[in-house]
């Protein structure tokens, strides 16, 4: 499935080709691709899951006051998926302006339905691509974290 994802994302994000938005003849390139039916439809669900949020407003449930004091309490599950590395990373990312509470539990949404068993930081860093991608207002935040993904690293980042 995040093949899948990786495949669309590089192939229709960055080309001047219009994104499909017909899901029969986007399933059949994929599947002329050499994708399986069953893990289209779970990439596809994917993104149509990642459009809805965007329609989600979760700032009710987000704790007001200065960010500098609060802190994200993971669950179990989030921290099988999420090894501390990832942890860190998004932590850094909030420190940096790049993600604010909503994109960033945005990111832990989409990373908690993509069924790999060996999701990575780098794995993660696209799907904050991707969803930063998609959330109206955020292309600074795209552009800055587009540079932190493909420029090499001098050191540690968090």
């Amino acid at each position: 499935m995040f093949d899948i994802l990786m495949y669309l994302f590089e192939n229709f994000i960055h080309s001047e080709t219009e994104i499909r938005v017909d899901q029969d003849e986007l399933t059949d390139e994929l599947i002329r691709a050499g994708f399986h039916h069953d893990e289209i439809y779970k990439a596809l669900s994917w993104l149509e899951k990642l459009a809805a949020l965007q329609e989600t407003d979760i700032n009710p449930y987000l704790v007001k006051g200065t960010a500098n004091y609060s802190m994200r309490i993971y669950t179990h599950d989030e921290e099988m998926r999420l090894d501390v590395e990832c942890r860190g990373f998004l932590m850094f990312l909030e420190q940096i302006n790049v993600l604010d509470p909503s994109t960033r539990e945005m990111v832990i949404d989409r990373v908690m339905e993509i069924e790999s068993k060996e999701f990575c930081l780098e794995d993660m860093k696209w799907v904050v691509l991707m969803v930063l991608f998609n959330v109206p207002g955020k292309e600074n935040a795209y552009a800055q974290m587009e540079d932190l993904l493909f420029e090499e690293p001098e050191g540690p980042l968090h």
